[in-house]
């Protein structure tokens, strides 16, 4: 039952971290972007934006995921845990990071940023979208519900990336 249990605990934390690590980086990397776009900074300074975000981001994330999931083990152990516990999850959540980034970012190398910038938003969207249904066939829920929770959640970042944009 313990050994069910803690293989439950591992799975349960690479799920949370691969949707975590997807979620994040396509909301905030078409955040960003989209309010750069909105500022009107040319391409080559979107993409290097696009860029340094990503490849910060990812291994922020996958330290932060280190460090909390390894600060979570300690404490239901109630003793010091090894770091190489929690290494897996945050493999997960920097590699799902990086390449959720490059959704929003793709469309950026083509057209100029103007006629990019509903690509990579619909992208993101129709990416998140895919996530909830992914969610939803993993965890046999509803799909409408899933999808749903995701691009309204994850749309409400998109748009106050270029509210902010449009703003300064």
């Amino acid at each position: 039952m313990v050994k069910n249990q803690s293989r439950l605990h591992r799975e349960a934390n690479l799920i949370r971290s691969l949707v975590f690590g997807l979620e994040d980086s396509l909301v905030s990397t078409v955040g960003l972007l989209s309010g750069v776009v909105a500022a009107g900074v040319n391409r080559s300074e979107i993409i290097i934006t696009g860029v340094i975000l990503i490849s910060v981001e990812a291994f922020s994330m996958g330290v932060g995921c280190l460090l909390s999931e390894n600060s979570a083990e300690e404490f239901e152990a109630k003793r010091e845990v090894s770091l190489f516990a929690s290494l897996p999850a945050a493999g997960v959540m920097t590699i799902s990071y990086l390449l959720g980034g490059l959704v929003p970012l793709a469309p950026y190398w083509w057209p100029e940023p103007f006629q990019s910038l509903p690509w990579s938003v619909g992208l993101a969207v129709a990416s998140l979208a895919l996530l909830g249904i992914f969610n939803s066939w993993l965890f046999r829920v509803s799909p409408v519900k899933q999808i749903l929770r995701m691009v309204v959640l994850g749309g409400l970042a998109i748009a106050i990336g270029i509210l902010v944009g449009k703003l300064f």
